[in-house]
């Protein structure tokens, strides 16, 4: 099978500005100020202790912004946070939030800036392009190389009483402006450096691998993620080829500026194209498996790459070569099929040098949670699109078992 863009296609999602570089966390006051005069800033109990914030927070002040201050977000964004902040800062007036932090800081700016501008519950909002009008604008500030929410129009929100992850999945939602600073990230501990490197790393696999679409207008105008094409390609290349240098430095000395810096570029670049094509099945897959293991969530996506890259390589062949040939890993006179076995391994390469462990089993997953897992699985329409093999409750099932097994021989299925 092969997947062609036959239209050519170019698209991206993005933010108005983006700003990357060390130090340029200290343009936060100039950009808030560009809004009004009130700022809500959201962010996470340890964050809100460290001089890096109070910086901030200071220079808010005196580029004359009076700020409010949520710092209780948590991770997995709860429903139960948008809640209370809407409780706690609905009634004010406020031209602009501020979102410091993982991926939960930044996606509960992007929900509250929904809900305060439109009213209602966040329920009212999931799903593609729910969201009647502009939100308040948001800046995105991360702390971790990973997750890319300071890039995308996702919020991913946990409702408690469903027990399932929801999203938000509107253009509506998209930050104002990124301010991407990696010595934000020298502070992030080993673990979840490792774990949030592990998820941007698979965020440019799916992204790459993605189908392409060849969606209609139409379908550009009422869908998020309309498949993989040339500019979401160049992210994930320029993403990876910087995971590839930088990974395993950043893991072995988190004080090496430069390589936090690439990982937090690839990671950047990651969010640009996940934007716009999605993830796929190791996506779909994790998100009910963590009911059972409760990894965090780069653990879990990474542990099941090796069995989805192998699940989609007779679907994608020739994407998996050129995911070597970007990582320096094919050779020549190598047949396609050697050189994307050779870019798999490559990958498998990296994800160990996070720390990652290469099947289930260690994750706490048993045989006995296989049909649950893959029958929540395939109900993730959006991801399941995405995936270039056709994902079906017995093959889900198969890939676990694969997966709890650590068989990593070249299987032609689950």
């Amino acid at each position: 099978m092969t997947l062609e863009n036959t239209l050519g296609l170019g698209l991206v999602r993005q933010p108005k500005t983006v700003l990357f570089g060390p130090g340029q966390r200290m343009q936060l006051g100039r950009y808030a100020r560009g809004f009004g005069t009130s700022c809500l800033v959201v962010t996470d109990e340890r964050m809100a202790t460290t001089a890096d914030f109070k910086a901030m927070m200071d220079d808010l002040s005196d580029q004359g912004l009076s700020v409010a201050i949520f710092d209780k977000a948590l991770p997995d964004l709860p429903r139960q946070n948008v809640l209370d902040v809407i409780a706690n800062h609905g009634q004010g007036k406020i031209d602009v939030i501020v979102g410091i932090g993982g991926g939960s800081c930044m996606d509960l700016a992007k929900a509250i800036s929904v809900v305060l501008a439109h009213g209602g519950d966040v329920r009212d909002y999931f799903g593609e392009f729910a969201v009647p009008g502009p939100g308040i604008p948001i800046i995105t500030i991360p702390t971790t190389g990973g997750t890319g929410a300071e890039v995308t129009s996702l919020a991913i929100v946990y409702d408690d009483e469903t027990q399932m992850k929801m999203a938000i999945a509107d253009a509506h939602i998209a930050p104002a402006v990124a301010l991407i600073d990696p010595e934000l990230t020298l502070t992030c501990p080993p673990g979840l450096t490792a774990a949030t490197a592990a998820d941007a790393l698979s965020h440019l696999i799916e992204a790459y691998t993605a189908k392409p679409k060849n969606p209609s207008p139409d379908q550009i105008a009422r869908e998020i993620y309309v498949g993989k094409n040339r500019i979401t390609d160049m992210f994930c290349t320029q993403g990876l080829a910087l995971m590839n240098r930088s990974l395993k430095n950043v893991v072995a000395d988190p004080s090496n500026l430069d390589a936090r810096s690439d990982v937090m570029f690839a990671a950047y670049c990651a969010g640009m194209a996940i934007n716009t094509t999605g993830t796929a099945a190791a996506h779909a897959i994790q998100s009910p498996m963590s009911a059972f293991g409760h990894t965090p969530h780069g653990i879990g996506v990474g542990a099941l790459l090796p069995y989805v890259m192998r699940f989609n390589l007779p679907y994608c062949t020739a994407q998996f070569a050129e995911i070597a040939q970007v990582l320096g890993v094919a050779e020549e006179g190598q047949t396609e099929d050697e050189q994307a076995k050779a870019g798999i391994t490559r990958v498998e390469a990296l994800l160990e040098a996070t720390g990652t462990p290469l099947e289930i089993a260690s994750l706490g997953i048993e045989p006995a949670h296989f049909n649950q897992i893959a029958t929540s699985s395939v109900k993730a329409a959006r991801l399941v699109l995405n995936n270039p093999a056709p994902m079906t409750v017995e093959s889900v099932t198969a890939l676990l078992g694969r997966a709890v097994a650590g068989d990593r021989s070249w299987w032609k299925k689950p």
